[in-house]
């Protein structure tokens, strides 16, 4: 069978990555948008692209009826990506109806594997070890999962029977949101373990190869953010035996096509079965740096009824890859998303970096945080992590926070650097910025006197210096200058009113001269008795009520943003006066969500 168009029914820099590897195969491309991706690279990369609607950017992508009456009579297959629908059974059956070529596994396979529990039920048939389950009464601490979806939605780790109830409300409300499911499962939580999976793929013709192994170890609210290839706590027999597992489980649901096969790898060396998940991974691209192959194309010629291109023992591995996932989050605020105006970007060279961004370009709060993927290669691990740490340093991400700085600081942490970081890495480690120097403090200043005419700029020169009073912080600075202290056209900045940004040893750095803006409260904080949001988002749950009172951690509002729920609360007790926000609303940065007092 030949393919001729396809439609990538997703957005992103997975559509980008999906349709660099069709058009180097001869394959047509229809991309999908949604009013808020009008104008979005993805969109303007394809051959075609069709409006999906509508007021809500992310539900356009979530309703695949609309999407296959929109395209119908001009593509013959579809690739998934993956988010939205890529673990759809709905969705692949509706594919084949319709009499187009479904780019991923069976959906008997996917609905088999999409369901947690029957998941775990068929890999203990098949021999294949399972983390233990409870229906009731279980053992401290736990693992609170969603049935349904992937991601780490839905899943909250539970260590008494005292947050058992509030975590369980949490995940489901989550589940619903993200999967249309919110049942859930308890699982018994394996501390201090590597979270390690198995690239598996398998054709129509009944032939089924792993391509070895990827640690996602890293990870924070159960999200993975740092992955590499191979892990440094397998050797070649746990491979072996890891692979041989995730085979079995394959063959267990009659799979093809592209999947992945999730363990949690003990200290002891046991390993368990977690899940699976049916689609293409987000960290997919480490295998193919360390096996040299292109996933989408061998997903794709299976899905057009091709062999599997290579057997078990023709596949081979070299070197090590590590990728990184930069995302728009402030890691000092326990990773809160973040959205706005990506002013100014510039990718760094020499590696593999997947994204769909531009200067200029949204940063919406509709979708996953995650905006690019930085992947190194190099023939020992200490290269690859040096290599992609400084390539996080010379990547220019400014107008919205990112973990940028967050991500090079793990790579060069001395843990991380000997293999050593679990799954609860992340849980212990604390972020410590690097201190901003007097130097850079004075090269805002400078920016923002320039941008502002203070002066003659050019004719400096003929003046024995200038002065310059800016607040930062809250903290007064009084400056004079004879000369602009750094090399402008070296710095890549951005000055938008009294707001400067800037790179500069690796970090990108925000200032904003507040000397001649009114006073102000600070919204939040212990003692001025408002709670606003502190970030763009849809409220999912108002908790609060008028009278009612609030233990410290309890929270009082959930929103969601980016695609996960945060739950806003106080580190002390507090007694609700005033509640301003119904669920549903959507709410913007600052906007007044409860008024209360200390209890």
């Amino acid at each position: 069978m030949k393919l001729h168009t396809l439609l990538v029914a997703n957005r992103g820099e997975i559509a980008l990555r999906v349709m660099r590897t069709a058009r180097r195969m001869g394959l047509g491309t229809v991309a999908v948008y949604s009013d808020a991706d009008r104008d979005a690279p993805h969109a303007r990369c394809a051959d075609t692209a069709v409006r999906i609607g509508g007021p809500a950017p992310c539900d356009s992508y979530l309703n695949f009826k609309n999407i296959l009456e929109k395209t119908a009579g001009t593509v013959d297959s579809v690739h998934p990506g993956y988010g939205f629908l890529a673990e759809s059974a709905e969705f692949a059956q509706a594919v084949l109806d319709a009499g187009l070529v479904w780019v991923g596994p069976p959906p008997a396979a996917i609905r088999a594997m999409g369901d947690k529990g029957e998941a775990k039920r068929l890999m203990q048939a098949a021999g294949v070890p399972v983390v233990p389950s409870y229906e009731e009464d279980p053992e401290f601490p736990v693992m609170v999962k969603a049935a349904a979806g992937g991601g780490g939605r839905g899943m909250r780790l539970v260590h008494s029977k005292k947050e058992l109830e509030t975590a369980l409300e949490s995940a489901r409300s989550e589940a619903e949101h993200a999967f249309g499911d919110g049942r859930i499962l308890l699982e018994k939580a394996l501390e201090n373990s590597k979270h390690v999976e198995i690239q598996i793929f398998a054709d129509t013709h009944g032939n089924c190869v792993h391509l070895g192994e990827r640690d996602c170890s890293v990870q924070r609210r159960h999200q993975k953010l740092v992955e590499e290839s191979p892990s440094p706590a397998v050797n070649a027999g746990l491979r072996a035996r890891m692979g041989e597992a995730a085979v079995a489980a394959a063959r267990a649901v009659g799979y093809a096509g592209a999947g992945t096969v999730e363990f949690l790898l003990a200290p002891d060396g046991k390993f368990w079965f977690m899940e699976m998940n049916t689609r293409l991974q987000v960290e997919h691209t480490v295998t193919e740096a360390v096996t040299g192959l292109d996933l989408v194309e061998w997903q794709l010629r299976v899905a057009a009824g091709e062999r599997l291109p290579l057997s078990q023992d023709a596949i081979r591995f070299s070197g090590h890859a590590i990728e990184a996932r930069l995302c728009a989050e402030d890691p000092a605020q326990d990773f809160l998303p973040q959205s706005g105006k990506l002013m100014r970007w510039e990718s760094a060279e020499g590696i593999r970096v997947d994204h769909a961004l531009e200067s200029g370009i949204a940063i919406s709060p509709h979708y996953d945080s995650m905006i690019a993927k930085l992947v190194a290669h190099a023939p020992t691990r200490d290269a690859a992590r040096e290599q992609l740490a400084r390539a996080l340093d010379a990547t220019v991400a400014l107008g919205v926070p990112t973990n940028k700085s967050f991500l090079a600081a793990v790579l060069r942490d001395e843990g991380f650097a000997r293999g050593k970081a679990t799954t609860a890495f992340l849980e212990t480690w604390k972020f410590r910025e690097k201190p901003i120097e007097p130097s850079a403090v004075a090269t805002a200043a400078a920016l923002l006197a320039r941008n502002g005419g203070f002066g003659e700029w050019t004719g400096w020169s003929n003046n024995p210096e200038h002065g310059l009073r800016a607040r930062f912080d809250g903290r007064d600075f009084a400056f004079r200058y004879r000369d602009l202290p750094v090399d402008s056209a070296g710095l890549p900045s951005i000055v938008e009113g009294n707001i400067v940004h800037f790179a500069l040893d690796g970090c990108s750095l925000r200032f904003e001269n507040t000397l001649h803006a009114p006073p102000e409260k600070r919204a939040g904080h212990a003692g001025d008795g408002r709670l606003a949001a502190p970030m763009n988002g849809r409220v999912v749950a108002v908790h609060a009520k008028a009278g009612a009172r609030f233990d410290a951690g309890q929270p009082l509002v959930v929103l969601e943003a980016m695609k996960m729920e945060h739950g806003l609360h106080f580190s002390f007790p507090v007694r609700v006066k005033e509640v301003h926000v119904k669920t549903g609303m959507q709410v913007s940065p600052g906007r007044l969500l409860v008024e209360y007092e200390p209890a």
